[in-house]
């Protein structure tokens, strides 16, 4: 294998341009192979292969910077700076992280998983070098639809008035994760059709030189155009057409589906068609948008680039035609723009992955809950998780709860969920946040009549005595454990109250409490400060009532492992009582 004689860029400088095509080749085998047994991004990663081996060829890393915007590409990168045993090794398969981190190798500069970064990161880096009187290459590599996001924007403006050495590799693949939206990419089509040569070109508008190579999966045409740029005394753009998941058929015939994929992509035999007769939350909001659009046509689905996470795949956008937009990587965007359709007098239904909230804050505080806007946002997939820093999804409920003028609420069963998406969905009073559920899909048999129009109303499950245990959304049946936990080993009947509303408390039902509970008990799948619990204590501080509250610490965790997350932060059933009994001792 030509990969044996490569364990660092160094190495790359020796071979030939055969044996550089042999080692894409090879590094192709290795990532196909890896990433069907753990998941991980497949189309991006094959794509950027060959870019990747001349890059390293020629400059010299990490001397010269390379930052790869979102790091959705960094593996053939990994591979090609001592890392190649994180793909050659089945036990070490885990070992690296999917995305670029620091404290694995002095080639990775920034730790990177979200996304329209690398042009502001770069710009930074070369004005500190400038700074100091130092000469290297600084280069960012954007790819996977980072163009659409407005700090990718913000970073190429101040970048092409840097005036020295900063070099930005535009990967165009002509995909996002699906299919890319936004009137910058029809000015790339534009230039892919002319190969490079069209006079309206946003890159030289902006005051940067530009190069355009057609063949981006080509290493000998890779190198000659890189060298041109090398050592570049201003600003530059290298626009290269790259196929997204080159050498593997079927990924780039199903560009969307192998962007990311599940641990056994390849040997799956399950159909589309049994995927979608299942029954859960997706399904259940799918339905409901198509049932709203049918009666009220001003109804719209919005979206960050991220449809899958909602599986919102191509039929299912094609079928909401007019009533869909997809705004790119752009979710401050997404958020305003959202908020100004409410305003108008149409109906919109925003949906997010909770690991993006944080992009929004901003937008979500003053264009959204200062106008009052009546937008339905639901975030998907929030809790704690085993993922990578940084795609953590335990913030969301901490940051967009405490701001005013929102509703924030949590179901913990389907009937639950289209109660609160109805209410949602037909109120004019301001934004309302439903966190999607992220555990086992369950039904309660009835209708939710719960009218949700009155604030902060939680609802007492089981009513009993001493200790009252309070659980929010995914961690509802966690509380159910715990009572029969407590009911078994110290034979007290505990009460049980589903809030629902994270956003306030109901002062009538804790002040009520305080007559015949020693002992109050808060579960939140997501972090502690700022969150749930901390309301409820601070609502008893200034009484006898002890509390407990449960949920994560505030901390970037980091591919740790769920059991393990649940240990540390106390979230076992057995854990819990342990707490209670040594409370009312």
């Amino acid at each position: 294998m030509i990969l044996d004689k490569v364990n660092n860029p160094d190495d790359l400088k020796k071979l030939s341009l055969d044996e550089m095509n042999y080692l894409a080749d090879e590094i192709r085998e290795l990532i196909i192979k890896k990433v069907n047994v753990t998941g991980g991004h497949m189309g991006p990663n094959l794509g950027i292969i060959e870019a990747t081996i001349a890059m390293h060829y020629v400059f010299n890393s990490p001397v010269d910077k390379l930052v790869f915007d979102v790091s959705h590409q960094c593996y053939p990168h990994k591979i090609l700076t001592g890392r190649k045993e994180g793909f050659t090794d089945p036990d070490k398969y885990l070992k690296y992280t999917g995305y670029t981190a620091p404290e694995e190798s002095e080639h990775d500069i920034f730790k990177v998983g979200h996304t329209s970064t690398a042009a502001s990161l770069a710009t930074g880096l070369a004005k500190a070098r400038d700074l100091k009187g130092q000469k290297y290459n600084v280069v960012a590599v954007v790819g996977d639809g980072s163009l659409s996001g407005g700090e990718a924007l913000e970073g190429l403006d101040n970048a092409a008035a840097l005036g020295s050495n900063i070099i930005i590799v535009i990967n165009d693949n002509d995909m996002s994760i699906a299919e890319n939206h936004g009137g910058i990419y029809k000015n790339l089509k534009l230039l892919r059709d002319t190969k490079g040569q069209a006079e309206c070109n946003l890159f030289k508008a902006m005051g940067f030189d530009y190069l355009y190579v057609d063949e981006g999966n080509n290493i000998g045409k890779m190198i000659e155009a890189l060298q041109k740029v090398k050592d570049t005394s201003q600003p530059a753009i290298l626009h290269i057409k790259t196929i997204k998941g080159h050498g593997l058929a079927v990924a780039e015939e199903n560009k969307e589906v192998f962007h990311w994929v599940i641990p056994g992509i390849l040997d799956k035999k399950t159909s589309q068609e049994q995927v979608n007769a299942a029954e859960d939350y997706t399904s259940v909001t799918k339905d409901f948008i198509m049932k709203k659009i049918k009666e009220d046509k001003t109804t719209i689905v919005v979206n960050a680039a991220t449809p899958g996470v909602f599986g919102f795949d191509s039929e299912f956008r094609k079928n909401l035609g007019v009533h869909y937009t997809d705004v790119g990587i752009a979710e401050e965007h997404a958020v305003a723009y959202s908020s100004a359709l409410a305003k108008a007098g149409a109906k919109p239904i925003l949906t997010i992955m909770s690991s993006f909230v944080q992009r929004t804050y901003d937008q979500l505080s003053q264009d959204l809950c200062l106008n009052k806007s009546p937008l339905v946002i639901l975030v998907y997939w929030g809790g704690i998780s085993d993922a990578d820093a940084t795609h953590l999804c335990s913030f969301d409920m901490s940051m967009m709860s405490n701001i005013p003028n929102l509703t924030y609420l949590c179901p913990v069963n389907k009937e639950e969920y289209l109660a609160m998406l109805e209410y949602a969905y037909s109120q004019n009073e301001g934004p309302v946040v439903i966190r999607v559920p992220s555990c086992k899909f369950e039904t309660c048999g009835y209708e939710d009549k719960t009218d949700y129009s009155i604030p902060d109303k939680f609802k007492v499950v089981e009513e009993g005595e001493k200790i009252a245990l309070l659980g929010l959304g995914n961690f509802f049946n966690l509380a159910k454990e715990v009572k029969n936990e407590i009911q078994s080993k110290l034979s007290i009947n505990a009460t049980l109250i589903n809030p629902k509303f994270i956003s306030g408390i109901d002062k009538e039902l804790l002040e009520k409490l305080k007559s015949n509970h020693q002992v109050v008990v808060t579960l939140e799948d997501g972090i502690l400060d700022g969150g749930f619990g901390e309301k409820i204590a601070r609502f008893y501080g200034n009484s006898d009532v002890k509390v407990l509250n449960y949920g994560a610490l505030k901390e970037f965790t980091d591919r740790i492992s769920i059991d393990k997350l649940y240990e540390r932060y106390r979230l076992k059933k057995e854990l819990i009582l342990q707490d209670i009994e040594s409370l009312l001792k």
